[in-house]
């Protein structure tokens, strides 16, 4: 891998990153935070997002940016889980149990979609 697409990923990731910390605010905003509605639609765009990257065919420093740079940084599994350990911990059994089972279904679905639309788009 060349140092250009060293950049390129770090790069992408810094870009990534902010978009997470926009994206989860303006969600938090909106809807509150009696349940991690941000961290949710951060990681649900991003899933369809590396599905459509998956979907097109994309490989190499394609990839390697889009992918591990852009959407790697922006999606947050460690967030995710520390929510949900700390709904736990506060005796928010219900709301950390759906955080999972409720992020890893339409998880799964967002990646799947994305595949589809990346395989038709391109």
């Amino acid at each position: 891998m060349s140092a250009a697409v060293w950049v390129a990923v770090g790069l992408a990731g810094g870009c990534g990153a902010i978009a997470r910390a926009l994206l989860t605010h303006l969600v938090n905003i909106r809807a509150g935070r009696a349940f991690p509605y941000g961290t949710l639609a951060v990681n649900l765009s991003g899933a369809l997002v590396l599905g459509v990257v998956a979907g097109s065919g994309r490989s190499g420093d394609a990839l390697r940016i889009a992918g591990t740079g852009l959407i790697g940084a922006y999606t947050t599994f460690s967030t995710w889980m520390f929510e949900t350990h700390h709904a736990n911990a506060l005796g928010h059994r219900g709301r950390a149990a759906a955080n999972i089972v409720v992020s890893l279904a339409a998880g799964l679905l967002a990646v799947w979609l994305g595949r589809t639309i990346g395989r038709a788009a391109f």
